[in-house]
């Protein structure tokens, strides 16, 4: 992409993000957000369709910037790696503002699907690779799993990050042990029983 177009693109998602901390995203108007970005209301239109569109690209951008960010070895796995899962939290911490807005916006459903989304994709393909107890459902782990990652994360967010990073993995990390242990004893307990 020719270097003129980057920027004006990039000043136009800047601006949006610059009018999202301050306004309604229904409020918004495209004039606005080409007044924000500095260029007339047709640059806006040649790189997005309308403010959905933008939107909806501003958010992508992010969070492949999250999951590039979080995730460069391959293997690791979101919610299933503590490496992976402290990085997503430091990353977080240092993109407060725009997940933030994302969170609290009218908007905020979107975000949370798409993130929701990426966190599926990243699961399965670690569910591909392991055997999953054959008395859990694969479907009901898996959203159990990317709710209790996505809330927490969403959580931590909107309380304006009441603990550092360091606690937030660490915590999460015994509650999924727990979780895992609990399930172990009850499948041996169960198996005993038969």
């Amino acid at each position: 992409m020719d270097r003129r177009i980057q920027k004006s693109r990039q000043a136009i998602m800047n601006a949006f993000m610059r009018l999202m901390s301050e306004k309604d995203f229904e409020s918004m108007t495209i004039n606005q957000i080409a007044e924000e970005a500095n260029v007339n209301r047709g640059t806006v239109y040649l790189h997005f369709a309308d403010k959905y569109d933008l939107r909806d690209q501003c958010v992508e951008a992010q969070l492949n910037q999250l999951q590039l960010s979080c995730m460069p070895e391959e293997g690791l796995v979101l919610l299933t790696s503590k490496t992976a899962l402290l990085r997503t939290f430091e990353y977080l911490e240092q993109h407060a503002s725009f997940y933030s807005i994302m969170l609290t916006s009218k908007g905020s459903a979107v975000f949370r699907n798409q993130m929701e989304t990426m966190f599926r994709q990243s699961l399965n393909e670690h569910l591909d690779s392991i055997s999953l107890d054959r008395e859990l459902n694969r479907d009901i782990t898996v959203q159990f799993l990317i709710s209790a990652g996505v809330g927490l994360l969403e959580w931590w967010i909107t309380r304006s990050m009441p603990y550092p990073p360091s606690v937030m993995v660490e915590q999460y990390w015994k509650l999924l042990n727990r979780f895992q242990l609990q399930m172990f004893e009850e499948n041996s307990v169960l198996k005993l029983e038969k």
